[in-house]
């Protein structure tokens, strides 16, 4: 897996040169890729952005089974009942 995007620089006599870019700390970093790592570069940026569409999916799926069962669990409060009947003081003997 590798973060970033695989990019064409310029094309040269024999073919495009590619550079990786990604960010790390807020920063824009930029590597020169040789031509025979072009594909294996590829393909590592493409397991890294389906492994984070993965982690997006499992996610949603935890928020909303955690949601799902706070709400099942959830009662709405009811107050007690309230007699119409006037409340006895306690005698001071």
């Amino acid at each position: 897996m590798e973060p970033g995007k695989l990019c064409v620089m310029r094309q040269g006599p024999n073919g495009p040169y590619h550079n990786l870019q990604w960010r790390e700390d807020g920063k824009a970093i930029s590597r020169y890729v040789p031509s025979d790592q072009v594909e294996a570069v590829a393909q590592n940026t493409a397991n890294y952005e389906q492994f984070q569409v993965l982690v997006a999916q499992y996610a949603q799926f935890i928020i909303e089974q955690t949601r799902a069962e706070r709400t099942t669990g959830f009662k709405k409060k009811t107050s007690p009942l309230r007699s119409s009947w006037p409340k006895s003081r306690k005698s001071s003997s």
